[in-house]
Order: C-alpha cells, then structure tokens, then sequence
C-alpha cells in the first residue's frame, strides 16, 4: 500500500481507494492520547481564538456565508465547489487541542482561495472553490500527514455533481449536503407562520367538497382501463427529500417513460434558448397527444381533475397547496444548477404562480424564474390570491393539454 494511504487510513479510518463524493469514512480506533498539561485546554482555545483574529479560520455563519456566495459563482461558472466537513472524536477538554491541531494542519496545506471554519462541538469545514473530487482528494492526503495520528471522520461532497446523482437516483440527499441546499442565511425562513394552517384548513375543505368529484373521476378511470385507480410516483420535495406523489392515474399501466424522458431532456436542453413562445407556438411543459394517455385521462387531465388526490400529499405534509411542482428524479439530472433552488427551500404545491400565469406560454427557464420569485415573495395574501386565481384558470381549461 501507499505510504500516503496508509497515513490517511491512521487519520481517518478508511483507505480512499474508492469514491469520496457525498460520503461518510468510518471513524478509526483511536489511538492512545498523548497526556495533556492541566494548562492545554486554555492555551488551545486562545490559539483558535488568534487564528480567527488572523483570518486564518472564520466562525461558522461567516463560513455559510462564503459557502453561499461561492456557491452562486459556481453556478454561474459551472465549476465544482468541494466541502469537507471533520468530525473530532473527543467533545471533552481534549478536544479543543485536537481542533487546534487539525486547524493547523489545514492552515498549513490549504490554498489562498480555500476557506476554514470552525464549526464548534468538535467540526472543522472546509471550503474548496474550483475544486473536484481529485483536488479534495489530493487535499485530505495533504491534512493527512500533517495531522499524524489524530483521529476523525471526514464527510465530503462536491457540489453540483453529487448532489444531482443524489437527487436523480430518488434517494434523501446526503448530510454531508445540508449546508448547500440551507437558505441564504441562518435566521431566514421562507414562507410564512400560517401556511402549514393554511393548507391542513384548504385540503380538508377541498376534500370535504370535492368528494363526490373524486368518487366520479376514481369510478371513471377504474371502469375506463385496467390497472389501479391511483397513480403513485416518487417526487423530489422540499430540500430534495423524495416522496410518494399521489395522482389519478390517466395512463395505460406499464407505459414506457422513455418518451417522457426524451422530452424533459430536450425541453431542459433548449430553455436557454431566449427567444420567447408566441401564442400560436407555445412551450409545452406536458407531451402533446402522448399515446399512453387513455381516454378518460385525457379528460382529467384537460380539467385537472387528475390532481386532487394530491390533496392527501398536503395533509401528509409532502406538499403544500401553493409551491413549485414537484419534479420528478431524472428531471434534476438535467437540471442547471441554478434551477435547484426551485425545489429546496419550500415544499412543493398543487398550484404556483406558474400554473396560474405561464402554463404552457412560457419557457422552462422563466417556469424556474417564476418559481424562485413566488419563494421570494410567499405571502399569505400571495397563496389566497393564486388559490383564487387557479379555479379560474381550472373551469376555463387555460393552458392544459
């Protein structure tokens, strides 16, 4: 084995023979501690406390804080942005030596542009801009030999890249990840304090109402073709934790996805495209005359009918009456950056500012655009107005295919 490896495996626990993107090593035995003065602890604590003051190491909210603006510039630059996040083993006064420790091992090897923050509780981050897997690799071999025998667990990931394999696989996104779908700053909270009321009231309302409608609809489709009478699906919700997405179903069972996928691809593919839909040419979000659409779906689908046992996602939680859509797996695969923020900060909902004023007249890019100005602007007053508004853009059909 490498020197090198056999270095880091003493340090982290685990040889980085395989993939680092988005995951865990396992803690190594510790070794045996090196006896520490009675006067450790304080001299320790005052040596993080001077590399703050240097700007060697920054405090965790200034760490998110980077962590947000290089986050955007790598969106726009479509470059990686790598973050290593070290786990101590010691919480007690041992371990404010072993962030010191590990601190100036990082400060040692880190480049100009990277960035350290001392998350407290035993946790050292590390940001890297314009970094891939490679370069975090290379980086961690680095800290491992500065750092000897010092035991901790490593958590690194790279944005986009494993965030979108995380998301396209349908799977919940990785720990590791939370600082880069987090909103812009720790004290702000999309949405608003009567929204979770809001949508438990409005579901339930709808449902007690619309009842007969959905017995009808559940009748139609079970009589009208064989299969179930609910179409369940797997849906990326709020901070890309997947869900169970309810629709009545309004396809042939065992369709192939395989059309659907094409088009997402090729519809993603071409919203750069500035030009903007006239009236008589507008830009599909659905499949125009899909073949696995059955009859009756074709119908409820024209009314939207096929959408209201989504009502039981809003009472599970998943879903919120007003909110972006939820996408589907292998639509984030195609994904920019930039178009995740769509889906991380707020649940997704039945209805949004796109259902009600761009439908199918307005590009992918502008959907996502009206998407993050609703999450911007989500008001109360804002959720009454487009839950109005879609039951006049349902009855008269606007924009439905």
């Amino acid at each position: 084995m490498d020197p090198m490896e056999e270095r880091l495996i003493s340090a982290s626990g685990a040889a980085l023979s395989g993939p680092l993107n988005a995951r865990e090593t396992a803690p190594a035995t510790a070794p045996t501690a090196r006896p520490a003065a009675p006067a450790a602890e304080p001299a320790a604590a005052v040596r993080v406390t001077e590399r703050r003051a240097l700007g060697e190491v920054v405090g965790f909210e200034e760490f998110l804080h980077q962590l947000h603006r290089e986050k955007r510039r790598a969106e726009r630059s479509r470059t990686p942005l790598s973050l290593a996040m070290f786990h101590l083993a010691d919480r007690n006064q041992r371990g404010a030596l072993q962030v010191d420790r590990l601190l100036e091992s990082l400060c040692a090897v880190k480049r100009e542009t990277d960035v350290v923050g001392h998350a407290g509780d035993a946790q050292v981050a590390v940001l890297c801009p314009d970094t891939d897997e490679a370069g975090t690799r290379s980086l961690l071999r680095k800290v491992s030999r500065q750092a000897g025998d010092l035991p901790f667990v490593m958590s690194v990931a790279t944005f986009p890249d494993d965030l979108f394999d995380s998301l396209a696989q349908g799977i919940e996104v990785p720990q590791v990840f939370e600082p880069f779908i987090a909103t812009e700053t720790a004290d702000h909270q999309a949405g608003y304090a009567l929204k979770r009321t809001l949508d438990v009231v409005g579901a339930l309302f709808a449902l007690i109402v619309l009842s007969p409608v959905m017995l009808a609809v559940a009748l139609a489709v079970g009589l009208g073709s064989r299969g179930p009478v609910i179409f369940r699906q797997t849906r990326v919700g709020k901070g890309g934790v997947p869900f169970t997405f309810y629709k009545f179903r309004s396809m042939v069972t065992g369709g192939n996805d395989a059309i659907h996928r094409e088009f997402v691809a090729n519809l993603i593919k071409t919203a750069a495209d500035p030009t903007p839909a006239s009236d008589d040419e507008p830009v599909l979000y659905k499949i125009k005359a899909d073949p696995r659409v059955t009859r009756v779906g074709r119908f409820i689908r024209r009314t939207s009918l096929d959408e209201l046992p989504q009502l039981f996602n809003v009472l599970k939680g998943d879903m919120s009456l007003v909110g972006p859509r939820p996408p589907l797996p292998y639509e984030l695969a195609q994904y920019q950056p930039w178009h995740l923020r769509r889906i991380l900060a707020l649940k997704p909902g039945i209805t949004g500012l796109w259902q009600v004023e761009g439908r199918s007249r307005v590009s992918f890019n502008e959907m996502v655009r009206m998407d993050l100005r609703y999450i911007r602007d989500c008001s109360l007053a804002t959720d009454l107005s487009l839950l109005v508004r879609t039951v006049r853009v349902v009855l008269h059909c606007e924009g439905a295919v």
